[in-house]
C-alpha cells in the first residue's frame, strides 16, 4: 500500500512538471494580453529626436534656450487645453466625495462600504460608495445637517444664496517620489544605495519616498482682477469658471499643484473603473508634460521652425492669424479674440494639436533653472523639483510654454521658455496632460517602420 502511494505521488509529480512547460522557463502562461487605447481626447506623438532650444533670433538675448539634440519616447497628449468644463469634473467629485464622507456618518450603510460581501473582508478606511444618489436637496434632517457643514455659513452668504463653501474644496492623495527613494545616501561615511534600502515594495522608511499633498482644487476666480488691476474684468471673474457660455474654454485660475492633483485624479478616475472589469490592467499615469515633451509635440514634425503650423509667420496666405495672441501693437481682437477663445479655435498642427500656441500659456513638470539645458540627460530630458512651503521662491519657479493671448508674437515660438511660480495662479495659465505609451514605441516614419520589430 505503500508503495503504491509512493506510485501516484511520483505520477502527480511528474504530471504538474509536466503542465508547467516540460521543465523549460516559459514565463506565466495565460498572462492576459495588453494592448493600449488611444485615451479619449488624446491623439499619439510618436518618439522621435529633434533639436530643442532656440530656433529664431534670441530676442530679449536671455540665453535661457540653447539648442540641444535631444529625444523623446512616444506618448499621448491631449488635443486641446483642459476646459472649464472638464475641470468642473474635477470639482464635482471632489465635492460629492466630501458629501459622501460626511454622509457615511449619519447613514454608512448608504454611502460607505466597509465590507466585501463575497469574500468578508473589511476595509479600513472604508471606500466611498458612488452607486447610492446625492440629494443636496432632500427634506431628510439628519441628511440635512450633515451636508450643512459644507455650505457657506449663513454670516457669509449673498442674498441668501445657500452655495459650496469652495475653500473646503480639498483634494487628499499619496505619491511614491521615486527619485528620493532612488538617492543615494551619504549622511553616513560609506555611501549606501538608497535604491537598494527604499524600495516602494517593502521600504524601510516610508517617509524617505511617500508624499503627502493635500491642494484645494478649486480654481482662483479673482485672476481676471489680480492680474490687471487697472482693467475691467469683473464679469470675467464673475462668470468664467462657471457659466455655460464658457464651458469649452481653457480654465484658468489653476496653479501648478492644482495641475499636478488633476493629473492624479484623473488617473485614478480610469483605474477604478478598470478595477472593476475583471483582468483589466491599469493605465500608466496622466501627468503634465516635461518642457522636451511639450516642445516636441508643439512642433509637430517641423524641426528647426519657429511655431507649430511650420512656417516663420503668424498669418496664413489670406492674411488671417494663426493664433490667439496679442497681435500688432496691442491690436488684441484682431485675431478673433479679446482674452481667452474657444479651444480648438485655431487649426491644429501636424500632430493634431491645438492652441499649442497662444490662447494660454501651460503649464509643464520641468522646475525652472537658466541652465538646466547643459546638465540635463539627452534623453527624455527632465529637471524636476518638489519644492516645499518652506523653500525660497527660487525653487518653486516651474516652466509655461506656448505663451498666450496676452503676449507678444515672440511668445509664441515653440521654444521661448517662461516661468511662473509653483503656487501662483494666473489668467492666462492653463495645462493640458500626456500619458506615457507603454510597449514597442510606434514610429511614424515610413522609412524607418518597415525594420521595427513587432
Amino acid at each position: 500500500m505503500k508503495k503504491l502511494l509512493i506510485y501516484f505521488a511520483l505520477l502527480i509529480f511528474l504530471g504538474s512538471c509536466g503542465n508547467s512547460g516540460s521543465g523549460e522557463l516559459t514565463g506565466v502562461k495565460n498572462r492576459k494580453r495588453y494592448f493600449q487605447t488611444e485615451p479619449f481626447g488624446m491623439v499619439y506623438i510618436p518618439m522621435g529626436s529633434f533639436t530643442m532650444g532656440l530656433g529664431d533670433q534670441d530676442v530679449p538675448y536671455a540665453q535661457l534656450n540653447n539648442p540641444k539634440t535631444v529625444t523623446t519616447t512616444a506618448f499621448y497628449m491631449d488635443q486641446t487645453e483642459i476646459t472649464n468644463n472638464e475641470y468642473r469634473q474635477f470639482v464635482y467629485w471632489v465635492r460629492d466625495s466630501i458629501a459622501r464622507r460626511l454622509l457615511g456618518e449619519v447613514k454608512p450603510d448608504l454611502y460607505l462600504i466597509s465590507e466585501n460581501k463575497k469574500t468578508g473582508e473589511t476595509f479600513d478606511p472604508p471606500y466611498l460608495n458612488w452607486v447610492t444618489k446625492l440629494d443636496y436637496n432632500s427634506n431628510e434632517q439628519d441628511i440635512k445637517d450633515a451636508l450643512n457643514q459644507m455650505y457657506l455659513p449663513e454670516s457669509e452668504r449673498f442674498f441668501r444664496r445657500k452655495e459650496i463653501d469652495t475653500r473646503k474644496l480639498y483634494y487628499e492623495y499619496y505619491y511614491v517620489d521615486l527619485k528620493a527613494a532612488a538617492r543615494k545616501d551619504f549622511s553616513s561615511g560609506d555611501v549606501k544605495e538608497a535604491g537598494l534600502e527604499n524600495r516602494p515594495q517593502g521600504l524601510k522608511d516610508r517617509s524617505v519616498y511617500v508624499r503627502k499633498e493635500v491642494v484645494n482644487v478649486y480654481p482662483d476666480t479673482l485672476v481676471w482682477i489680480h492680474d490687471y488691476v487697472y482693467s475691467f474684468n469683473d464679469p470675467m471673474t464673475e462668470k468664467y469658471f462657471w457659466h455655460p457660455a464658457y464651458d469649452n474654454y481653457p480654465v484658468v485660475g489653476v496653479n501648478w499643484r492644482q495641475a499636478n492633483a488633476f493629473c492624479i485624479w484623473r488617473t485614478q478616475l480610469k483605474n477604478s473603473y478598470l478595477a472593476g472589469r475583471k483582468g483589466e490592467a491599469g493605465v500608466s499615469d496622466y501627468r503634465l508634460p516635461t518642457e522636451a515633451e511639450w516642445e516636441f509635440a508643439a512642433r509637430g514634425g517641423f524641426d528647426g521652425n519657429p511655431y507649430p503650423w511650420g512656417g516663420p509667420y503668424t498669418r496664413n496666405d489670406k492674411g488671417c492669424f494663426l493664433a490667439n495672441f496679442k497681435p500688432l501693437r496691442g491690436n488684441y481682437i484682431d485675431d478673433g479674440g479679446a482674452t481667452t477663445v474657444i479651444v480648438a479655435h485655431y487649426p491644429a498642427n501636424d500632430y493634431g494639436l491645438y492652441d499649442m500656441s497662444g490662447n494660454v500659456a501651460e503649464w509643464t513638470r520641468s522646475a525652472f533653472n537658466p541652465a538646466s539645458y547643459n546638465f540635463t540627460w539627452d534623453m527624455n530630458p527632465d529637471y524636476t523639483y518638489n519644492a516645499k512651503d518652506t523653500d525660497p521662491p527660487a525653487m518653486k519657479r516651474k516652466v509655461i510654454r506656448g505663451g498666450s493671448w496676452k503676449d507678444i508674437a515672440y511668445y509664441l515660438q515653440v521654444s521661448a521658455r517662461s516661468f511662473e511660480f509653483q503656487d501662483t495662479a494666473k489668467c492666462f495659465i492653463g495645462f493640458r496632460c500626456i500619458q506615457p505609451y507603454l510597449g514597442r514605441q510606434k514610429d511614424d516614419n515610413p522609412a524607418r517602420a518597415s525594420h521595427v520589430y513587432n
